[in-house]
């Protein structure tokens, strides 16, 4: 989806990234790579689907950084205005998935169970 996004858009793409791993994780190789690509000049525009993919906290801070490197990013799906409240339940959900991950595996059934008795409380 996000190639034939850029292709539309007029973009060439010179190369594609997935990190199987949390967006609380700042230690992932493709996010890695991002930034030397930017760095080297090889890219400048940076294509997500979701922000949240990118990270769960801190995307000002990173977009702020690749455009100080000469870079943007560009989000395809923006999500509507969310109120304080669900921005909170989002985020805690985030932290309960990524230390449950740790603690259990991110594709474990524990995971999972752990997550939804968090949502259900919380909602």
């Amino acid at each position: 989806m996000l190639q034939e996004y850029a292709r539309a858009g007029g973009y060439e793409v010179v190369a594609t990234f997935e990190d199987i791993a949390s967006g609380l994780k700042e230690n992932r190789r493709g996010l890695k790579k991002v930034f030397d690509m930017v760095r080297a000049g090889e890219a400048d525009t940076v294509i997500i689907a979701w922000k949240d993919r990118l990270t769960r906290f801190g995307f000002e801070h990173l977009k702020n950084h690749l455009e100080d490197l000469g870079a943007r990013i560009e989000v395809v799906n923006e999500r509507e205005e969310r109120t304080p409240h669900e921005e909170l339940v989002e985020d805690l959900l985030a932290i309960v998935a990524s230390f449950a991950g740790r603690l259990y595996g991110m594709r474990s059934n524990k995971t999972k169970e752990v997550v939804e008795s968090v949502r259900y409380a919380v909602r």
